[in-house]
């Protein structure tokens, strides 16, 4: 028993360093090629290092500030709105059960099954019309779009009937709504809404087509990156790496608050 035990911690630690190296890989090459001021074929490493990438990339002739604090303006607001939007949804879902409300997720599943520059071109019509195109509320209103049904999915999952059980106590015992709110319902869903968050905030900040379609020339990260790519490979590798930071960095997040919430499960006494 005790080398089955064994033998499948070493497998699960084998997988995890395969999964670790394969995603690190990418992120390396990124590092490399923005760094490499010459780089030429067929050599297998740079030939010379510098900064010349980070220099022109966030030079003022380029506008990366710009874009990068316009699609995080657009990436926070969008994921305020959404879960704003979806709460009561998430929990009708939740307390429902998927078994009984397959007709709500295929329609939220449909805007997903079109591609992006397309919902931004049907959009895009509408923004002019209201008079809002080519604006960060056009954007905010296009990602909204994509990122609600996401942080349903997430949020849905929080919603269960211990949840409601402990709302239910909570009122028995004089607790009023917005009481329930901030000393039940929030500290229960706290993980998985910073899941849910997190989530939606990269779904945004990923858009290139919605963006394309219905920015209008409003700087934003990807609409900067993807000309560098034919254009100037050091400067995209940089630009890239700026991209992945938020993805980075809403893993480590996610994976301390799972731990955490995880850790506090085991730590609970038993009921």
């Amino acid at each position: 028993m005790a080398e089955r035990t064994g033998g499948r911690r070493l497998s699960g630690i084998a997988l995890g360093a395969t999964l670790a190296l394969v995603g690190l890989v990418p992120v390396l090459s990124l590092v490399v090629q923005a760094a490499a001021d010459e780089w030429r074929a067929p050599a297998p490493w740079p030939q010379r290092l510098g900064t010349r990438g980070v220099e022109v990339a966030f030079s003022d002739t380029t506008g990366a500030i710009a874009a990068i604090q316009g699609s995080l303006v657009v990436g926070v607001a969008t994921t305020h709105i959404a879960i704003a939007i979806v709460w009561p949804a998430a929990r009708l879902i939740g307390e429902r059960g998927a078994a009984r409300t397959r007709i709500v997720w295929l329609a939220l599943a449909l805007p997903l099954l079109v591609p992006p520059f397309a919902i931004g071109s049907g959009l895009a019509e509408w923004l002019i019309r209201f008079g809002i195109a080519d604006s960060y509320s056009a954007l905010v209103i296009a990602h909204l779009v994509p990122v609600v049904p996401y942080v349903v999915l997430v949020l849905a999952s929080a919603f269960t009937p211990d949840l409601r059980a402990l709302e239910e106590v909570a009122e028995v015992h004089g607790a009023g709504p917005l009481t329930r709110i901030r000393l039940v319902t929030l500290p229960a869903i706290g993980p998985t809404l910073a899941v849910a968050a997190l989530l939606g905030f990269l779904v945004s900040w990923s858009q290139y087509g919605l963006s394309l379609a219905v920015g209008g020339g409003t700087p934003m990260l990807p609409l900067l990156l993807v000309p560098f790519v034919d254009t100037d490979p050091q400067v995209a590798a940089v630009l890239a790496l700026v991209f992945l930071a938020p993805t980075l960095l809403a893993l480590l997040v996610t994976a301390r608050v799972l731990a955490g919430a995880r850790s506090a499960r085991l730590a609970a006494p038993p009921i």
